[in-house]
Parts: C-alpha cells; structure tokens; sequence
C-alpha cells in the first residue's frame, strides 16, 4: 500500500512538473516584465538570438550589409562621408532608418494589442517577422539584380528591427537578440559585479544574467555560421529555413 501511495505521489509531482514546464514555455510570448523567469528569457533569447545571428550573417554573405548591426552601419555612414562617397553613405542610412521602422512599427501595434488586451500579440509580432522572411527567401531565389539585393536587405534591417523591439519589450529590455556590443557590455559589468558581490542573493542574481548574456551571444554567433554555411548549399532558401523557428514557436500561442 505504501509502494503504492508512493508511487502515486510520484506520478502526480512528475505530471505536475510537466505542466509547470508546459505552462513556463507558454508564458515565453505572454508574461512581461518582472513577471517573468530568468528561464523564459533564456529560452526566447536562445531563439530570437539564433535567427537574428543567421539572418544578419547570411544577409552580409550574400550583400556585403549587416542587417542587425546597426553600430557597424553608422560607422560606416561616416566613413564614406568623409570619404564623399554620399551614395554608399545614402544606402548605410537607409538601413538604419529600416531598423528604426520595423522597431516603430512592432512597438505601435504591441501598444494597440495590449490597448485591446490581445495576450498573443507578441506572437503575432513574431509572426509578422517570420511571414517577411519567406517574401526574402522569394526575392532571393526568383529575383536578380541590384535592387533586388536593396530591397532585400531593407526588408531584413525592418524585420529584424521588429523582433529587436518584440524582445525588448517583452523583457523590459532584458532581451535584445539583434546585436550583441550591449550584451557584451552587460558581461563585462556582470563579472565586476559577481567578482566584488559579498552576498549570495545578489551573487546568485548576477549569474542568472549571465547565463542569459552568454546564451544570447552563444546563439547568435552559432546562428551566425549555420547562416553561411546554409546560404552556400541553399541560397535565399536559408531565410525560409530561418522562419521555421519563428512559425513554431507562435503557432503553440496563436492555437490556443
């Protein structure tokens, strides 16, 4: 009767664990803010990290343009500035100012769902993103030219201004998934803090932010070598490979 209890007791901390983590991937698109778990975040960050990494590397494979790394393209803006060379310099800020669009227009229509209290729109942000992806892998396979190659890399700066945007404020800016000179920074700080921290809590807090910085960095640099290596075997179909991840992980929010 004992070894029976027991196991039942078993089973029902084990379906309860199960659902616990059922419920904390579910809450990755839902829960914002302090309401969320280092867990989520790293989860989502894993993701987002990866498909930025192998969007911005295949990207500048393919075009000689970062679409993520904005610091690099207004460096960039300047040197052909001064250079006057103004239409090079012309299309660097037309990244930028993409970026900045697709990061306007993923926080105005974050801002109209939560007005409206749709609990998935983070993941109709993200589909938005996937959805924009396919129309790139398209217009690199059946398309050709140089403005083909521009408007490409114009929609990839856009798009991965919304998912820079999505995370952000999902996170309250704990997540950013598009770059990582600010994670990078965030490390730096972290081990200063974790080297001169004399309390446990505090110590315990500064490693769960590391493990989130380096699980960011980790994704997106891995992102970063399977975006080549597949652009080489697959070309533009590598982008629609990239929308995968994105498709699966809204499609368990937008079916329930």
């Amino acid at each position: 009767m004992v070894r029976i209890v027991a196991l039942s007791c078993f089973s029902a901390g084990t379906q309860h664990c199960s659902q616990s983590q059922h419920d904390a991937r579910f809450a990755m698109l839902i829960q914002e803010g302090d309401s969320r778990t280092t867990r989520i975040d790293l989860m989502l960050a894993a993701i987002l990290a990866f498909v930025a990494g192998t969007v911005n590397s295949a990207g500048y494979f393919a075009f000689g343009y970062f679409s993520a790394n904005m610091t690099g393209n207004v460096s960039l803006i300047s040197d052909h500035i001064s250079l006057e060379q103004f239409a090079i310099a012309t299309a660097f800020a037309s990244i930028v100012v993409l970026f900045i669009m697709g990061a306007f227009a993923a926080s105005l229509f974050i801002q109209l769902g939560k007005h409206k209290n749709w609990r998935r729109v983070y993941a109709l942000t993200l589909l938005a993103e996937a959805c924009l992806l396919l129309v790139v892998g398209a217009l690199d396979i059946h398309g050709s030219g140089p403005l083909i190659g521009t408007l490409i890399v114009g929609i990839l700066s856009f798009t991965m201004g919304i998912q820079n945007a999505a995370s952000t404020r999902m996170s309250t800016g704990r997540v950013r998934t598009t770059h990582v000179s600010g994670v990078a920074t965030d490390i730096g700080v972290g081990l200063a803090t974790l080297w001169h921290s004399h309390s446990k809590e505090a110590s315990s807090a500064t490693i769960q932010r590391l493990k989130l910085h380096s699980a960011t960095i980790v994704s997106f640099l891995f992102g970063g070598i399977v975006g080549v290596f597949s652009y080489r075997l697959m070309q533009g179909a590598i982008f629609w490979a990239a929308s995968v991840p994105l498709f699966l992980l809204c499609a368990r929010y937008l079916k329930r």
